[in-house]
């Protein structure tokens, strides 16, 4: 149960840094489209992709600690 606590934890702390990218990577690509393609969309639509980031890092806290209160007891 100890390593598959840690095996979440380390997926929700790589799920944030993969976030990260993408957001800021978007964000630039939108920002740059706006000026000189004629995108219609604001930069800021770039952050919609911390919500399923998001969800995907707050079940693996929560499976993390799951397992680690589940290791605790000794069950």
């Amino acid at each position: 149960m100890k390593k598959i606590s840690r095996l979440f934890i380390v997926l929700a702390v790589l799920l944030s840094d993969i976030m990260c990218a993408v957001v800021a990577y978007n964000y630039c690509a939108l920002q740059w489209g706006g000026r000189y393609a004629a995108y219609s969309a604001p930069a800021s639509t770039a952050f919609l992709y911390f919500i399923p980031y998001g969800i995907g890092i707050v079940l693996c806290i929560i499976l993390a600690r799951f397992f680690h209160k589940k290791q605790k007891n000794g069950e």
